[in-house]
């Protein structure tokens, strides 16, 4: 049977983000239709966020993720140490992938649900680009269609990298259709 037949950690939320996060289909129509910021939102996101950190003493790295879970839009503070890179991202995929999955809006929302994998010792976190650590938004239409992700990182806790995604989102929620 080999590796193909055994079960992975995780491997039931990556099934059910996959049944949840399939494009929509046209009637008739061998197209797939999938909703994503166009990249100037998805920039203005990115920067407003850096910028509200900057303006609180804190410089950080912002990276918005599109519905692929790819890196959309990366902005780097000035200052920021070199883990603010993939650390933003991580947040801003653990944000969207499983902010999808188990319909919520934050990295700390997740971590507050305890969403951090089932009791048998299958840990999601060990799942690779996961990271529960406060600093990811959920980006959310009106309708609370999932269209991707946010995370910032280098602020001196992740309560604060959140406050800063949070007031970006909050600004440009507006523009999420």
């Amino acid at each position: 049977m080999g590796h193909l037949g055994k079960i992975y950690p995780g491997a039931m939320a990556v099934a059910l983000l996959a049944a949840t996060c399939l494009p929509a289909l046209a009637a008739g129509s061998n197209l797939v239709t999938t909703q994503k910021l166009r990249w100037q939102t998805a920039e203005a996101l990115a920067s407003e966020a850096v910028r509200v950190c900057a303006g609180r003493g804190y410089s950080v790295t912002a990276t918005v993720v599109d519905p692929s879970g790819h890196q959309q839009v990366v902005i780097k503070g000035d200052s920021v140490p070199l883990q603010s890179l993939s650390v933003s991202y991580r947040k801003a995929y653990t944000a969207y992938a499983y902010g999808l999955a188990f319909n919520k809006d934050s990295t700390s929302e997740l971590i507050a649900a305890k969403v951090t994998g089932p009791g048998n010792g299958g840990v999601l976190a060990t799942e690779p680009e996961v990271i529960f650590i406060p600093g990811g938004v959920t980006l959310r239409t009106a309708d609370r269609s999932v269209i991707g992700g946010i995370g910032v990182s280098g602020a001196p806790g992740g309560d604060k990298d959140e406050a800063c995604a949070q007031a970006a989102v909050d600004k440009y929620r507006q523009d999420f259709h």
